[in-house]
């Protein structure tokens, strides 16, 4: 038999999502006349926009056609959405229509992101985390095999905790890569200006690359939140950035997202020149890949119009409003709350020696309602759990009322 890939064998057993689905399922076969209310993976459950929805059907008319059909289009994304996310999203911050890659989707992207470099290139990471960003590197071979609490030798770790207010540290440690995600999943923590200002001096002070997921910065009241990296003057020079229209637009069935990559990122060649990483990942977009559908880049359009974004706004703010609710429900309940704010998800600190999978189990064998344990982010997860607030609005009341009064 052919030998496989042995970093997958470092892996954890299944993904994060896999083992929730499976013992969901098994909930559902056991009591199948029991409703199950989902406030635990991030998927959306509102429709989509109407001009999105009329964008689509536009688009699968022009298919229907001999002037309107569209084969294979380019793989760095249509000139059409490229333009209208640098008019919308970047204006004012010098991003180039040309910085700008249209692809499936953040977690896509950040998982083949790291393709572009050496396996020696020491990766740090937040602590609790989104599980791509490790996963996607023990794959590559980077991270090593894990230790007894599944913390990898070839990953720098940045606890989150508490006493930090979730957010982390600069690193004592050089990193090559440092992935950032605010505002945060798991923990809903963000970073105002200032303090994401002082991750990009450290990264050009010490000739390092940031990663920064941005996928839910269209939930951000706050005006000293930045929404985008590139807010931060020097940060085109160190920062690659990741944009989603899965929690702004609801496409996480239709999959749509982006990588913004500057002129100015680079990395170092095999004789230490500088090589601009927009030219390695075309090079290897027009490679492994063929292009996020025209139908679904006209859809991904439709957002960026003022209709688009009324639309999506509306939406936001109900999610929003769920995350509230659930945020100030379980503070009635007498535990410790953060996120919720800036962020759709809420991390729900448990009562102490309480395990996170235990609490998983509790809530969905008792109450009938999904969470996340906070183990699957990471160590610094345990004793912690995270829900989301794009449930429903019924739902989300009637997960607080099935609650109301319970005590741990």
């Amino acid at each position: 038999m052919s030998r496989i890939n042995a970093h997958y064998c470092d892996l954890p057993g299944s993904y994060l999502f896999a083992e929730i689905a499976h013992r969901v399922q098994e909930h559902a076969a056991a009591n199948p006349h029991k409703r199950i209310i989902r406030l635990g993976i991030g998927d959306v459950t509102a429709p989509l926009p109407p001009a999105v929805i009329s964008a689509l059907h536009k688009a699968v008319a022009e298919q229907a056609t001999p002037e309107g059909f569209r084969g294979y289009g380019p793989e760095q994304g249509y000139a059409f959405l490229r333009e209208a996310i640098v008019t919308d999203v970047y204006q004012g911050m010098n991003i180039d229509p040309d910085a700008v890659f249209v692809g499936d989707g953040t977690k896509e992207d950040l998982g083949n992101f790291q393709e572009l470099f050496d396996l020696g290139c020491r990766v740090a990471i937040t602590d609790p985390v989104y599980p791509v960003y490790a996963d996607s590197n023990v794959m590559a071979g980077r991270a090593g095999p894990p230790d007894a609490l599944g913390r990898f030798a070839g990953i720098l770790y940045l606890p989150c905790t508490a006493e930090n207010g979730f957010l982390p540290d600069l690193p004592g440690e050089r990193p090559d890569i440092i992935y950032l995600c605010y505002p945060n999943n798991p923990t809903g923590a963000v970073l105002t200006r200032g303090q994401l200002a002082r991750w990009v001096a450290y990264a050009r002070e010490h000739d390092c690359l940031i990663f920064f997921d941005a996928a839910y910065e269209a939930y951000i009241t706050e005006a000293d939140i930045p929404r985008s990296i590139y807010e931060i003057e020097g940060a085109a020079d160190v920062a690659v950035e990741f944009r989603s229209y899965s929690k702004t637009a609801g496409f996480t069935g239709l999959r749509c997202g982006f990588v913004v990559i500057p002129p100015g990122v680079r990395g170092r060649g095999p004789g230490s020149e500088p090589i601009p990483l927009r030219d390695l990942w075309l090079r290897r977009q027009t490679t492994k890949y063929n292009g996020c559908p025209y139908i679904i880049q006209r859809a991904a359009e439709a957002t960026h119009t003022a209709a688009g974004k009324r639309e999506t706004r509306a939406i936001i703010a109900g999610y929003r409003e769920n995350a509230r609710r659930i945020r100030d429900g379980f503070q009635a309940l007498g535990l410790t709350v953060s996120g919720g704010t800036n962020a759709p998800y809420i991390w729900v600190k448990l009562p102490s020696g309480m395990g996170s999978w235990d609490f998983f189990d509790l809530l969905l064998n008792r109450f009938g309602i999904v969470g996340t344990p906070g183990a699957g982010f990471g160590p610094s997860g345990e004793g912690h759990f995270r829900l989301t607030g794009f449930g429903t609005a019924a739902d989300t009341g009637e997960a607080m009322e099935r609650l109301r009064g319970f005590t741990l």
